[in-house]
């Protein structure tokens, strides 16, 4: 992670609810994002950073309730080690999940699945106050 600033700042940059899902792990109500039924073209970049993170051609409607995508932005299917992405195990609600956090700031982004569409199968669920888009013609 390169880019490190104090709790003061993070709050002071961010809205509350950016704060606690992106910054403290949070984990905003399901069907309520502000991006969950976006479908302009474009890229989700971190909205704590502004790294690219997702393209919109990767979105989906996963029924869940979060943002959906089977790819992020820069990898050619399964493999995040070029991307803006990093993965972690998340042990914190008694069964092993994937957390998934920006590579650049250290934000939480939400989790990866292995659940999701083809090609890649998986299933990136990511709270929209992590994110911020940037529409593309």
């Amino acid at each position: 992670m390169s880019m490190k600033k104090s709790d003061e700042e993070w709050k002071y940059v961010l809205n509350p609810e950016q704060y606690r899902v992106a910054r403290l792990k949070g984990t905003e109500a399901p069907f309520t994002g502000e991006y969950y039924h976006n479908k302009e073209k474009g890229e989700y970049l971190c909205v704590c950073c502004g790294s690219k993170l997702f393209d919109s051609s990767s979105k989906y409607d996963s029924g869940s309730g979060w943002p959906s995508f089977y790819k992020t932005h820069g990898s050619d299917g399964r493999d995040d080690s070029q991307t803006n992405i990093i993965r972690t195990e998340d042990n914190s609600l008694d069964n092993m999940r994937i957390e998934i956090s920006c590579k650049q700031c250290g934000a939480h982004l939400g989790h990866v699945f292995e659940d999701g569409p083809k090609p890649t199968g998986l299933r990136y669920c990511v709270n929209s106050a992590s994110l911020s888009f940037k529409k593309t013609e």
